[in-house]
């Protein structure tokens, strides 16, 4: 796309689902301006955005928003020049599509569980099982999807990538906080090394906020809860 483009995106700080789109924007090399919301005091903006969900991430390009995450990846990829996120085979495509699916369905309400909704150390121990075996099927995933190279994406990250990469440095917040490895190398060593190689990107250095940034949110909202 031509020509000077009104961007903005709401999002969060620590939210995996902005960060998301702060990853596809970050590939495609497009500048943008990032509005920082308070989830517990809703701007005006983000109410008139998103009126259905009223959540971030939100991205109102030349006045009209977009609404949820891989939504907004897509849009962006389609919108604008630069490497490509999906993948252009259709059947490539289909299968980014299921396991991005999967990632969200799956994989996110498993390790949220942990803290969410996990109320005793056994209930806490099945939504860490539970994340360990989708963890599994998603190394699985990598190793077929990846053909041996560096991405899910290829040589260079893409869709699966961005989709499970936005999540990472909560994983790492997990560990710091509650002692919970989610990507463990001794099981899945090809998600382990991609994990690694995905936090030394260029994208992922620009967007992604350090994990005490996410530490420090975890004891706040403990705190605020007493």
């Amino acid at each position: 796309m031509e020509g000077k483009e009104d961007l903005k995106l709401l999002g969060m700080v620590v939210s995996p689902f902005a960060i998301r789109v702060r990853l596809a924007l970050s590939t495609k090399g497009v500048s943008y301006e990032y509005i920082q919301e308070d989830l517990s005091n809703k701007s005006d903006l983000l109410l008139s955005s998103n009126p259905v969900h009223k959540k971030v991430p939100v991205l109102i390009h030349n006045g009209k928003p977009v609404c949820e995450s891989r939504v907004i990846v897509e849009y962006v990829d389609e919108l604008f020049a630069g490497p490509a996120i999906l993948p252009t085979d259709p059947y490539e495509r289909a299968a980014a599509h299921f396991w991005a699916a999967f990632v969200d369905d799956k994989l996110h309400p498993a390790w949220t569980g942990i803290v969410r909704e996990a109320k005793t150390e056994d209930e806490r121990a099945e939504k860490v099982k539970e994340t360990h075996a989708a963890i599994k099927q998603m190394e699985e995933a990598f190793a077929k999807i990846s053909e041996g190279k560096t991405f899910f994406g290829g040589n260079s990250i893409g869709y699966l990538d961005i989709v499970l990469g936005c999540c990472l440095f909560w994983f790492d917040a997990f560990r710091t906080i509650f002692g919970v490895e989610i990507i463990r190398s001794s099981e899945a060593p090809l998600l382990a090394a991609w994990a690694e190689r995905f936090g030394e990107t260029a994208e992922a250095k620009k967007v992604v906020p350090e994990v005490d940034r996410a530490v420090q949110y975890v004891a706040a909202a403990a705190a605020a809860a007493k």
